[in-house]
C-alpha cells in the first residue's frame, strides 16, 4: 500500500492506528553511555536557558527500569553527578559541592525525564502520563504521525512523534512549549537492536532555527540484564 492510498484508508477515524501499535513491550531496562558529540552552547540556549547544562557532561552513564525509573551518572571537571527520577520523585546529588536536593513531579509532568526522551516507546508512558492522537501519515516517509499531551491538564505543553513503524522507535519529535511554540526538533537514528528490542543510537537536537545545536552517541548498550531496583532509590 503506497502512501497515498494509506492515507485515504485512515480518512475514517475508527481505521486510525492506535500507539499501543507501536510501543516495545518487550523492554525491561536498560542501561547505555551517552557520549556528546557536539554541544553548541549558544544555539542550545536558543532552547531553552536550561536546556545545554547535560550537554557539559561529556560522558553519562543511563540506567532506565521499567516503569519511570531512570538514573545518570555523570562527571564533569572531577565533579561527580548522580540524578534519580523515580516515578514522580526526583533527587540529584553533586557531593563536592555537598548538594541534595530532593522534589515531587507529581504536579509537573513536564519536568520527568522518560524513555520517550531517548526514542523509546514503552506501553508504561501511556497508562499515567501521556495520551496520544493519531495526526496523520507523514506523506514523504510514510511514518505514521502521533500528537502527545499530558494525561495533567496543568501542564499543555506536547510532542509530535514521528514513528518508525518497523522498529517501533521514534524517528523524529517536535518539542512544544505550553504556549504552543515550537522549542526544537529531535532526531533519533542509527537504530541497533539488542535482545529483540530496538534503540536509536545517536541523538540531533535541532533549535527552531534549524540550526544542529547539539548531538549525543549512545553505545555500551545493554538490555534486559536485570537492572536492580536499589538503583534508583532516592533515599541513598
Amino acid at each position: 500500500m503506497n502512501t497515498m492510498i494509506a492515507l485515504v484508508a485512515l480518512g475514517s477515524s475508527h481505521l486510525a492506528p492506535n500507539i499501543e501499535e507501536f510501543v516495545q513491550t518487550n523492554l525491561n531496562d536498560a542501561v547505555f553511555v551517552a557520549h556528546v558529540l557536539k554541544g553548541d552552547q549558544r544555539e542550545l540556549r536558543k532552547i531553552n536557558d536550561s536546556f545545554g547544562q547535560s550537554y557539559r557532561f561529556q560522558t553519562t552513564t543511563i540506567r532506565y527500569r521499567d516503569p519511570f525509573m531512570l538514573r545518570l551518572d555523570a562527571t564533569v571537571d572531577d565533579t561527580s553527578v548522580l540524578y534519580i527520577l523515580n516515578g514522580t520523585n526526583q533527587v540529584m546529588k553533586i557531593p563536592r559541592a555537598h548538594i541534595s536536593v530532593k522534589a515531587n513531579l507529581a504536579g509537573s509532568p513536564g519536568r520527568r525525564q522518560t524513555a520517550l526522551d531517548f526514542g523509546l516507546l514503552v506501553p508504561s508512558l501511556f497508562k499515567s502520563l501521556y495520551t496520544a492522537q493519531f495526526v496523520r501519515l507523514d506523506r514523504a516517509t510514510g511514518d505514521p504521525v502521533f500528537d502527545l499531551t499530558y494525561q495533567d491538564k496543568g501542564d499543555t505543553s506536547r510532542s509530535r512523534i514521528w514513528i518508525d513503524p518497523q522498529r517501533h522507535i521514534i524517528a523524529k519529535r517536535e518539542w512544544y512549549n505550553q504556549t504552543g511554540r515550537q522549542l526544537a526538533t529531535f532526531i533519533y537514528d542509527e537504530a541497533k537492536e539488542q535482545n529483540g528490542v530496538w534503540l536509536p543510537t545517536r541523538l540531533t537536537v535541532k533549535n527552531t532555527d534549524d540550526v544542529v545545536a547539539g548531538v549525543t552517541r549512545y553505545d555500551s548498550i545493554q538490555v534486559n540484564g536485570g537492572v536492580p531496583e536499589n538503583m534508583f532509590s532516592i533515599d541513598r
